[in-house]
């Protein structure tokens, strides 16, 4: 992936397109600044967490724009996160999430609500990089409420 992210930085040079330039400075400023902090270099998923890490914080900013009135900024946070989306893998429908967890549910003998937690550390391991957990944590708890029903 840091391959892939220093090419399109000297496309984006070439091209001369200095958001698109940006952007890939800060994705790739942050995998060197967590493999400071490793001492290792940061494989593929690593460097997926930290995407989707860095794409929850701008949909955070994007939400906090809006509310103060800052469309303007809000944009900006989009168009960096359609970026960061582009070196992500892609993400599963919802009803495909949904159908990994009812097969987590009946393979593990999940009961109820009671057992989130369980259900959401085998989930997160199978789909880390092809689901966000708000959305993976939506669809968990509405399948578990129907079992308690």
């Amino acid at each position: 992936m840091r391959e892939r992210i220093s090419s399109d930085i000297k496309t984006a040079m070439k091209e001369k397109n200095a958001f698109r330039l940006s952007t890939l400075r800060m994705i790739l400023a942050e995998l060197q600044r967590k493999e400071k902090e490793k001492g290792t270099l940061v494989d593929n998923q690593t460097a997926n967490q930290i995407l989707q890490s860095m794409t929850r914080k701008g949909k955070e900013a994007v939400e906090q724009f809006r509310k103060g009135g800052r469309d303007d900024l809000a944009e900006k946070e989009l168009l960096e996160i359609k970026i960061i989306a582009e070196y992500l893998p892609k993400q599963l429908s919802d009803d495909k999430i949904k159908e990994h967890v009812l097969s987590a549910i009946s393979e593990l003998g999940v009961k109820g609500p009671g057992e989130i937690g369980r259900i959401m550390g085998v989930l997160m391991k199978k789909l880390s990089g092809q689901a966000d957990g708000s959305s993976l944590s939506r669809i968990v708890k509405e399948e578990l409420q129907k079992l308690e029903s």
